[in-house]
Protein backbone atom coordinates (compact mmCIF):
# COMPACT_ATOMS: atom_id res chain seq x y z
CA UNK A 1 0.00 0.00 0.00
CA UNK A 2 0.93 3.44 -0.93
CA UNK A 3 2.05 5.68 1.20
CA UNK A 4 -0.40 9.31 0.76
CA UNK A 5 1.18 12.60 1.63
CA UNK A 6 -1.16 15.37 0.97
CA UNK A 7 -2.08 19.28 2.10
CA UNK A 8 1.18 20.26 3.90
CA UNK A 9 4.40 22.45 3.81
CA UNK A 10 7.99 21.34 3.95
CA UNK A 11 10.86 23.71 3.95
CA UNK A 12 13.34 21.20 5.93
CA UNK A 13 16.61 19.77 4.57
CA UNK A 14 16.30 16.35 2.33
CA UNK A 15 12.20 16.47 3.87
CA UNK A 16 11.02 13.66 2.20
CA UNK A 17 14.68 12.48 1.14
CA UNK A 18 14.69 8.08 0.51
CA UNK A 19 10.63 8.45 -0.21
CA UNK A 20 9.45 5.39 -1.54
CA UNK A 21 6.24 3.70 -2.78
CA UNK A 22 4.11 7.09 -2.14
CA UNK A 23 1.86 9.39 -3.56
CA UNK A 24 2.53 13.50 -2.86
CA UNK A 25 -0.38 15.59 -3.45
CA UNK A 26 -1.19 19.43 -3.17
CA UNK A 27 1.79 19.94 -0.55
CA UNK A 28 4.12 22.83 -0.94
CA UNK A 29 7.89 23.08 -0.75
CA UNK A 30 8.97 26.37 1.12
CA UNK A 31 9.69 28.42 3.61
CA UNK A 32 11.89 29.86 5.96
CA UNK A 33 14.29 26.84 6.89
CA UNK A 34 15.10 27.31 2.92
CA UNK A 35 15.84 23.62 2.43
CA UNK A 36 17.65 21.87 -0.41
CA UNK A 37 16.99 18.34 -1.76
CA UNK A 38 13.43 17.43 -0.75
CA UNK A 39 12.79 14.60 -2.33
CA UNK A 40 16.60 13.25 -3.47
CA UNK A 41 17.08 9.52 -3.72
CA UNK A 42 13.03 9.21 -3.95
CA UNK A 43 11.39 6.04 -6.19
CA UNK A 44 8.68 4.87 -7.38
CA UNK A 45 6.64 7.76 -6.21
CA UNK A 46 3.97 10.21 -7.90
CA UNK A 47 3.39 14.15 -7.28
CA UNK A 48 0.66 16.10 -8.19
CA UNK A 49 -0.42 19.54 -8.07
CA UNK A 50 2.27 20.55 -5.82
CA UNK A 51 4.65 24.08 -5.94
CA UNK A 52 8.43 24.00 -5.17
CA UNK A 53 10.72 27.02 -4.40
CA UNK A 54 13.25 25.53 -3.01
CA UNK A 55 16.71 24.26 -4.74
CA UNK A 56 17.13 20.92 -5.75
CA UNK A 57 13.75 19.53 -5.36
CA UNK A 58 14.46 16.11 -7.40
CA UNK A 59 17.60 14.96 -7.74
CA UNK A 60 18.43 10.82 -8.47
CA UNK A 61 14.66 9.90 -7.96
CA UNK A 62 13.93 7.13 -10.28
CA UNK A 63 10.60 6.00 -11.38
CA UNK A 64 7.98 8.99 -11.29
CA UNK A 65 5.60 10.85 -12.43
CA UNK A 66 5.00 14.84 -11.60
CA UNK A 67 2.11 16.38 -12.80
CA UNK A 68 0.36 19.57 -12.54
CA UNK A 69 2.87 21.22 -10.55
CA UNK A 70 5.21 23.99 -10.98
CA UNK A 71 8.75 24.19 -10.06
CA UNK A 72 9.08 28.30 -9.29
CA UNK A 73 12.80 30.07 -10.14
CA UNK A 74 13.86 29.92 -6.57
CA UNK A 75 14.02 25.86 -7.16
CA UNK A 76 17.19 26.05 -8.82
CA UNK A 77 18.49 23.02 -11.12
CA UNK A 78 15.59 20.48 -10.57
CA UNK A 79 15.54 17.17 -12.05
CA UNK A 80 19.17 16.06 -12.35
CA UNK A 81 20.17 12.56 -12.09
CA UNK A 82 17.11 10.73 -12.42
CA UNK A 83 15.59 8.00 -14.52
CA UNK A 84 12.24 6.47 -15.95
CA UNK A 85 10.00 9.58 -15.16
CA UNK A 86 6.97 11.27 -16.55
CA UNK A 87 6.63 15.32 -16.33
CA UNK A 88 3.00 16.31 -16.98
CA UNK A 89 0.98 19.47 -17.55
CA UNK A 90 3.95 21.03 -15.80
CA UNK A 91 5.55 24.32 -15.39
CA UNK A 92 9.05 25.12 -15.33
CA UNK A 93 10.50 28.09 -14.03
CA UNK A 94 13.71 27.43 -13.27
CA UNK A 95 17.43 27.00 -14.62
CA UNK A 96 19.70 24.30 -15.79
CA UNK A 97 16.12 22.12 -15.25
CA UNK A 98 16.48 18.30 -16.43
CA UNK A 99 20.33 17.13 -16.25
CA UNK A 100 21.94 14.10 -16.93
CA UNK A 101 18.51 11.73 -17.08
CA UNK A 102 17.77 9.01 -18.57
CA UNK A 103 14.43 8.00 -20.18
CA UNK A 104 12.18 10.85 -19.38
CA UNK A 105 8.82 11.40 -21.03
CA UNK A 106 7.89 14.99 -21.50
CA UNK A 107 4.21 15.56 -22.37
CA UNK A 108 2.13 18.97 -22.13
CA UNK A 109 4.50 20.95 -20.41
CA UNK A 110 5.01 24.80 -20.13
CA UNK A 111 8.45 25.47 -19.64
CA UNK A 112 11.07 28.50 -19.30
CA UNK A 113 14.64 27.31 -18.36
CA UNK A 114 17.91 28.66 -19.40
CA UNK A 115 20.28 25.37 -19.90
CA UNK A 116 17.47 23.18 -20.06
CA UNK A 117 17.60 19.47 -21.14
CA UNK A 118 21.25 18.86 -20.93
CA UNK A 119 23.20 15.87 -21.36
CA UNK A 120 20.28 13.55 -21.19
CA UNK A 121 20.06 10.30 -22.89
CA UNK A 122 16.21 9.33 -24.08
CA UNK A 123 13.96 11.88 -24.21
CA UNK A 124 11.04 12.40 -25.26
CA UNK A 125 8.75 15.63 -25.79
CA UNK A 126 5.46 16.29 -27.00
CA UNK A 127 3.01 19.02 -26.88
CA UNK A 128 5.24 20.94 -24.91
CA UNK A 129 6.71 24.59 -25.39
CA UNK A 130 10.09 25.38 -24.07
CA UNK A 131 11.58 28.93 -24.15
CA UNK A 132 15.27 28.55 -22.73
CA UNK A 133 19.04 30.53 -24.34
CA UNK A 134 20.99 27.05 -24.49
CA UNK A 135 18.64 23.93 -25.20
CA UNK A 136 19.71 20.10 -25.30
CA UNK A 137 22.98 20.44 -25.31
CA UNK A 138 25.15 17.43 -25.58
CA UNK A 139 21.70 14.85 -25.20
CA UNK A 140 20.95 12.01 -27.09
CA UNK A 141 18.44 9.43 -28.43
CA UNK A 142 15.87 12.50 -28.21
CA UNK A 143 12.55 12.24 -29.57
CA UNK A 144 10.14 15.59 -29.95
CA UNK A 145 6.59 16.04 -31.50
CA UNK A 146 4.54 19.06 -31.34
CA UNK A 147 7.12 21.64 -29.71
CA UNK A 148 7.02 25.15 -29.92
CA UNK A 149 10.77 25.95 -28.91
CA UNK A 150 12.12 29.91 -28.61
CA UNK A 151 15.78 29.96 -27.96
CA UNK A 152 19.37 30.72 -29.42
CA UNK A 153 22.04 27.70 -29.41
CA UNK A 154 19.81 24.80 -29.75
CA UNK A 155 20.54 21.03 -29.82
CA UNK A 156 23.89 21.03 -29.97
CA UNK A 157 26.37 18.45 -30.24
CA UNK A 158 23.32 15.92 -29.90
CA UNK A 159 23.19 12.65 -31.80
CA UNK A 160 20.14 10.34 -33.08
CA UNK A 161 17.29 13.13 -32.59
CA UNK A 162 14.12 13.22 -34.41
CA UNK A 163 11.41 16.14 -34.38
CA UNK A 164 8.15 16.13 -35.78
CA UNK A 165 5.16 19.01 -36.02
CA UNK A 166 6.91 21.27 -34.58
CA UNK A 167 8.32 25.15 -34.68
CA UNK A 168 11.78 25.77 -33.50
CA UNK A 169 12.39 29.77 -33.23
CA UNK A 170 16.41 29.32 -32.43
CA UNK A 171 19.54 30.38 -34.14
CA UNK A 172 23.00 27.95 -34.31
CA UNK A 173 20.71 25.08 -33.92
CA UNK A 174 22.10 21.54 -34.78
CA UNK A 175 25.91 22.60 -34.46
CA UNK A 176 27.90 19.84 -34.61
CA UNK A 177 24.70 16.95 -34.33
CA UNK A 178 24.55 13.81 -35.60
CA UNK A 179 21.99 11.57 -37.29
CA UNK A 180 18.73 14.30 -36.98
CA UNK A 181 15.74 14.29 -38.48
CA UNK A 182 13.25 17.21 -39.15
CA UNK A 183 9.84 16.52 -40.46
CA UNK A 184 6.64 18.79 -40.97
CA UNK A 185 8.58 21.82 -39.14
CA UNK A 186 9.31 25.44 -39.21
CA UNK A 187 12.83 26.03 -38.33
CA UNK A 188 13.48 29.72 -38.16
CA UNK A 189 17.05 30.86 -37.57
CA UNK A 190 20.85 32.18 -38.27
CA UNK A 191 23.74 29.88 -39.14
CA UNK A 192 21.54 26.83 -39.40
CA UNK A 193 22.84 23.36 -38.36
CA UNK A 194 26.97 24.04 -39.45
CA UNK A 195 29.36 21.28 -38.97
CA UNK A 196 26.31 18.42 -38.59
CA UNK A 197 26.71 15.09 -40.49
CA UNK A 198 23.43 13.09 -41.63
CA UNK A 199 20.81 15.63 -41.37
CA UNK A 200 17.51 15.17 -42.88
CA UNK A 201 14.93 17.73 -43.46
CA UNK A 202 11.55 16.73 -44.56
CA UNK A 203 8.76 19.14 -45.42
CA UNK A 204 10.56 21.75 -43.32
CA UNK A 205 9.61 25.74 -44.22
CA UNK A 206 13.39 26.65 -43.03
CA UNK A 207 14.01 31.16 -42.51
CA UNK A 208 17.23 32.54 -41.89
CA UNK A 209 20.88 33.61 -43.11
CA UNK A 210 23.64 31.52 -43.97
CA UNK A 211 22.13 27.92 -43.12
CA UNK A 212 23.41 24.29 -43.39
CA UNK A 213 27.18 25.12 -44.00
CA UNK A 214 30.11 22.82 -43.47
CA UNK A 215 27.55 19.66 -43.44
CA UNK A 216 28.31 15.99 -44.16
CA UNK A 217 25.56 14.18 -45.48
CA UNK A 218 22.73 16.51 -45.71
CA UNK A 219 19.47 15.67 -47.25
CA UNK A 220 16.69 18.14 -48.19
CA UNK A 221 13.23 16.72 -49.18
CA UNK A 222 10.42 19.08 -50.61
CA UNK A 223 11.44 21.95 -48.07
CA UNK A 224 10.97 25.70 -48.64
CA UNK A 225 13.79 28.44 -47.98
CA UNK A 226 12.90 32.49 -46.79
CA UNK A 227 15.71 34.70 -46.67
CA UNK A 228 18.09 32.19 -46.85
CA UNK A 229 21.33 33.49 -48.26
CA UNK A 230 25.07 32.06 -48.75
CA UNK A 231 23.44 28.89 -48.36
CA UNK A 232 25.32 25.22 -48.52
CA UNK A 233 29.05 26.76 -48.04
CA UNK A 234 31.15 23.60 -47.94
CA UNK A 235 28.21 20.78 -47.60
CA UNK A 236 27.93 17.29 -49.12
CA UNK A 237 24.10 17.61 -49.92
CA UNK A 238 20.98 16.27 -51.67
CA UNK A 239 18.40 18.77 -52.20
CA UNK A 240 14.96 19.18 -53.64
CA UNK A 241 13.69 22.65 -53.00
CA UNK A 242 10.28 23.76 -53.22
CA UNK A 243 10.15 27.77 -54.98
CA UNK A 244 13.53 29.88 -54.47
CA UNK A 245 16.79 30.45 -52.65
CA UNK A 246 18.02 33.41 -52.24
CA UNK A 247 21.69 32.62 -52.85
CA UNK A 248 23.58 29.23 -52.87
CA UNK A 249 27.74 29.71 -52.42
CA UNK A 250 30.16 26.99 -52.77
CA UNK A 251 28.78 23.62 -52.39
CA UNK A 252 31.33 20.89 -51.71
CA UNK A 253 29.31 18.36 -53.57
CA UNK A 254 25.82 16.33 -54.42
CA UNK A 255 22.97 18.27 -56.24
CA UNK A 256 20.55 20.98 -55.41
CA UNK A 257 17.34 21.27 -57.21
CA UNK A 258 15.13 24.45 -56.93
CA UNK A 259 12.44 26.65 -58.77
CA UNK A 260 14.73 29.50 -58.81
CA UNK A 261 17.59 30.96 -57.16
CA UNK A 262 18.65 34.08 -56.71
CA UNK A 263 22.46 34.21 -56.88
CA UNK A 264 24.95 31.03 -57.44
CA UNK A 265 28.57 32.19 -55.80
CA UNK A 266 31.80 30.05 -56.57
CA UNK A 267 34.51 32.03 -55.45
CA UNK A 268 37.04 31.99 -52.36
CA UNK A 269 36.86 28.56 -52.05
CA UNK A 270 39.39 27.19 -49.91
CA UNK A 271 38.98 23.47 -50.61
CA UNK A 272 37.44 21.63 -54.15
CA UNK A 273 33.60 22.35 -54.79
CA UNK A 274 31.98 20.20 -57.23
CA UNK A 275 27.85 20.56 -55.82
CA UNK A 276 25.61 20.88 -58.72
CA UNK A 277 22.75 23.79 -58.39
CA UNK A 278 19.64 23.07 -61.39
CA UNK A 279 16.01 24.28 -61.59
CA UNK A 280 13.73 22.46 -61.54
CA UNK A 281 11.87 21.19 -64.76
CA UNK A 282 9.00 21.98 -65.23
Amino acid sequence: MKTRIEHQQFDEERALYNLQQAEVAHCRFAGEADGESVLKEARDISVSDCAFSLRYPLWHVQRFVLSDSVLEEPSRAPLWYCGEGVLENTKIRSVKAVRECQNLRITGCDIISPEFGWKNDGLEVENSEITSEYVFFDSNNVKIKGLHLSGKYSFQYMENLTIEDSVLDTKDAFWHSKNVTVKNSVVKGEYLAWFSENVTLQNCRIIGTQPLCYCKNLKLIDCTMEECDLSFEYSDVEATVIGHIDSVKNPRSGTIVCDSVGEIIREDAVMECSGSVSLRKS
